[in-house]
């Protein structure tokens, strides 16, 4: 655990909206009542989850955590839209967190290759799903074309970096220079765990790129600088430095959604998303003072 995140913990738990992380997952399988509300104060980040923490659940397992943790963004993986799909296909998905008052903020990460037929298909669908941001991993050559549907479509695309496994993309800031020549719609999904293993400090990236920042995905780690493969664990418990992040954001005052990504392996992300998000609502509010 970092030294920021170490003297900070206990304050943010102190202050958390979900005070109670085994109420809360008592609350969620007994459907006894619902969670403890969040503070009234309004946050200074908007907060919601990649869906991609819940790729086993079904939509409807997925719109209940959500209503139980009180988020109500979601960025919608492929297991929960069908991004290869029809555009009816993806609306019908859709259309099922809007009834439910959850906001569809992006998707998972879309492949966009040189190749026009797969990117108009993947730009209708998601206009189709009312998507604000695609988050995305463009090919090298594939800018003009996809510059090109950005002016049609009118739509924010997010690249999304993926550590120094990903050869494309390890960084934010290899993400921030390939976009520079093209449309400012075209900016970055800047995952803060993957950014720290790939070299990057997640705050400074974030003042950096601010301009097209469009989509944050939220995490915390204890993977070693250069790990090839992430180590996931409950916000605040790792070695990121999540109050900077915060403060980061705060100061670059980032409009769009900060998304949760909770990648820690094991059957029950309840408990794990539940102390994350407490963790840094307590923090905000703390923050705001």
């Amino acid at each position: 655990m970092s030294k920021s995140n170490l003297l900070s913990r206990r304050a943010a738990l102190k202050m958390t909206a979900l005070t109670s992380v085994g109420g809360l997952v008592a609350q969620f399988r007994l459907r006894a009542q619902p969670a403890t509300p969040a503070p009234s104060r309004k946050s200074a980040l908007k907060l919601g989850l990649a869906s991609y923490s819940l790729a086993s659940l079904s939509v409807e397992e997925v719109i209940a955590t959500l209503k139980q943790l009180q988020l109500e963004n979601v960025s919608l993986y492929k297991a929960h839209a069908p991004w290869s799909g029809t555009a009816a296909e993806c609306r019908a998905v859709a259309q099922k967190f809007k009834d439910t008052g959850i906001a569809i903020t992006g998707s998972g990460v879309i492949e966009l290759p040189n190749e026009e037929a797969a990117v108009r298909k993947a730009f209708e669908n998601a206009r189709a799903a009312g998507l604000p941001v695609m988050v995305c991993k463009p090919a090298p050559d594939a800018f003009p074309l996809v510059e090109k549907f950005v002016k049609e479509f009118n739509l924010n695309l997010a690249i999304h970096n993926h550590g120094p496994e990903d050869k494309v993309y390890p960084s934010p800031l290899d993400a921030w220079k390939a976009v520079q020549p093209f449309d400012k719609r075209i900016g970055l999904c800047i995952d803060v765990g993957h950014a720290a293993r790939a070299g990057a400090d997640p705050a400074a990236a974030i003042r950096t790129c601010a301009a097209r920042l469009y989509d944050v995905h939220l995490k915390d780690s204890i993977a070693p600088l250069g790990a090839m493969r992430d180590v996931p664990i409950e916000v605040g418990r790792g070695q990121l430095d999540i109050h900077g992040i915060l403060a980061a954001l705060i100061e670059i005052k980032y409009p769009h959604i900060v998304a949760f990504e909770y990648e820690k392996r094991g059957n029950d992300k309840l408990a794990g998303l539940a102390e994350s998000v407490g963790y840094v609502r307590g923090m905000l509010a703390g923050m705001a003072g």
